[in-house]
């Protein structure tokens, strides 16, 4: 009890030099305040929580979780009163977040997942130490360490998988086609978050590369990848789903693709003065052409990016309109391995557009997700030009070049995919028929496949397998090199026949246009001479 009344008075006590502040920050707004004035609205905002939260632990119905109030409630609370972005980390929220920075982690290299109630791999990493056991994907995890997995959740099945490097886990698989359960044990290992999960050539001398996030090591991974590609002809940058991440890397990435001396993005805050970053090392005079693909769900460092190739015509933005940050965070490290990320600064594209998207009067929910007609009216938005004289938008996120809508799937593929039909098909194809890279799918797979169906009992017509021919033989391949080969592998099939990445090679001659285009109107421009009045 001694231990609880301690704990939830550090919390108060945090809370407070919060809101402390928070003030300072509500006095800045409404103008210059004598520091007197100040120190009275901060102490008696003290000891109206003090006096609440009192009131609260001494009498409610209920003996109060402190965690859950004040973790839970009061800052996260708080801090969506200034803006969607400033959050607070708990310990295991902020050491995920460490995690995910970092780019990687320390545990036995395998993605799991749920299965008709129970705890499975979807797959293996390569080269970890579940790969080179021999676990697969499909594999039932029935026991971590002598612990049943039976009512336990994905995450508490990967939190008990993770460890310090060197240390060992004995996990007990169910795999189908054996009789008994399987035991391994696992040493944990350095496990690496590759930010570019997948790159290849498309075809000669057009590469293909998707980066998922900007941790501690994207700048290197995407620097690796363009050495791996040789001398490219064009490239597809995928930044579909990417969310961002450190600001830094964002900055790196778009370095590779600009001239020495051009502007990446300049940010300044409140307390900060104005800082502008450009690129320090450019491109080399590669020149090839770029086509940059992203979706509702690009944001932050990955729309820093896009802004800074669309705005000095770089490279043709395709997709759809991109998530809307402009708000740069600063993370400060509290106590008790807690965690504050804090809107600090707007960053700002090299033509000058703030992308953020309006929060005020909105709630979460309908910020995050209910973005309807976004591209209906740029009447309100501020209006930029690049540096061919193209017009850009500022706010509501980054308007694409060439707008390409999401697809969407109909009922019967939701069905497929709400069955994990692919996935357990594949599982057992693979078993059966151990096949080649030189896979495909042909008439023979196409009726195991339907026969699959029918075991699982998964309604279908005739009419719903030929309009989605083309669309299940790809699932099928794709999931069937996932298994066979590795994730790379079905993530390099998926690539191939995605209908965004084939638009994304039809536009890279338009792309090169651009470019070349921008490149003499700047050039015109700086020869033009300069008069004086």
């Amino acid at each position: 009890m001694a231990r609880s009344s301690s704990r939830s008075l550090f919390l108060v006590v945090f809370f407070l030099l919060a809101c402390g502040f928070l003030g300072i920050l509500f006095a800045q707004r409404t103008g210059q305040q004598s520091s007197i004035t100040g120190d009275t609205d901060v102490r008696d905002s003290f000891k109206q929580f003090t006096d609440v939260y009192s009131l609260v632990e001494e009498n409610y119905a209920e003996p109060v979780n402190a965690d859950k109030a004040i973790y839970n409630g009061a800052i996260p609370g708080m801090l969506h009163a200034l803006d969607p972005h400033s959050n607070f980390f708990d310990p295991k929220s902020y050491s995920l977040m460490r995690e995910d920075q970092r780019g990687k982690y320390y545990g036995v290299g395998m993605t799991v997942g749920p299965r008709n109630n129970k705890v499975i791999v979807i797959f293996p990493f390569v080269g970890t130490p579940a790969y080179k056991a021999g676990i697969h994907p499909g594999d039932v995890i029935i026991a971590v360490d002598g612990k049943s997995t039976e009512n336990m959740s994905t995450g508490d099945v990967a939190d008990l998988l993770k460890g310090p490097r060197g240390t060992s886990v004995h996990i007990s698989i169910a795999r189908e086609g054996v009789e008994k359960p399987m035991e391994f044990t696992l040493v944990r290992d350095e496990i690496p978050r590759y930010s570019v999960d997948v790159h290849f050539l498309l075809k000669p001398g057009v590469g293909y590369m998707h980066v998922t996030g900007f941790n501690e090591t994207t700048e290197h991974e995407v620097a690796e990848a363009l050495d791996q590609f040789g001398d490219l002809k064009g490239l597809i940058l995928d930044l579909r789903g990417n969310p961002g991440g450190l600001l830094s890397e964002g900055v790196g990435v778009a370095d590779k693709f600009l001239k020495k001396g051009q502007v990446i993005v300049s940010h300044h805050g409140r307390a900060s003065a104005e800082k502008r970053y450009v690129a320090q090392h450019g491109n080399g005079g590669k020149e090839y052409p770029v086509v940059v693909l992203v979706n509702r769900l690009t944001a932050s460092a990955a729309e820093i990016v896009s802004g800074a190739i669309q705005d000095h015509d770089r490279g043709l933005i395709v997709g759809e309109v991109t998530f809307g940050k402009g708000l740069v965070q600063t993370v400060y490290p509290l106590s008790e391995n807690t965690g504050l990320a804090l809107t600090t600064a707007r960053y700002y594209t090299p033509s000058g557009r703030l992308i953020q998207r309006d929060y005020s009067n909105v709630s979460l929910y309908d910020y995050y997700y209910n973005r309807e007609n976004e591209t209906s009216n740029n009447a309100n938005r501020e209006v930029k030009l690049t540096d061919s004289g193209r017009t850009v938008y500022g706010g509501g996120g980054i308007l694409p070049d060439v707008l390409v809508p999401a697809l969407k799937s109909n009922h019967f593929q939701d069905t497929l995919l709400q069955h994990y039909a692919f996935f357990n098909f594949a599982k057992r194809y693979v078993l059966n028929h151990h096949p080649t890279k030189g896979f495909e799918v042909d008439d023979a797979t196409l009726q195991e496949f339907r026969k699959s169906l029918d075991e699982a009992n998964i309604a279908y017509t005739q009419a719903d397998l030929i309009d989605n021919n083309d669309w299940i033989k790809s699932n099928i391949k794709s999931e069937v090199f996932v298994d066979a080969f590795g994730q790379d592998e079905g993530m390099k099939v998926r690539a191939e026949s995605d209908p965004e990445v084939v638009k994304g090679l039809e536009l890279l001659p338009q792309a090169k246009a651009l470019a070349e285009n921008a490149k003499k109107v700047v050039a015109e421009h700086n020869a033009a001479p300069a008069f004086s009045r």
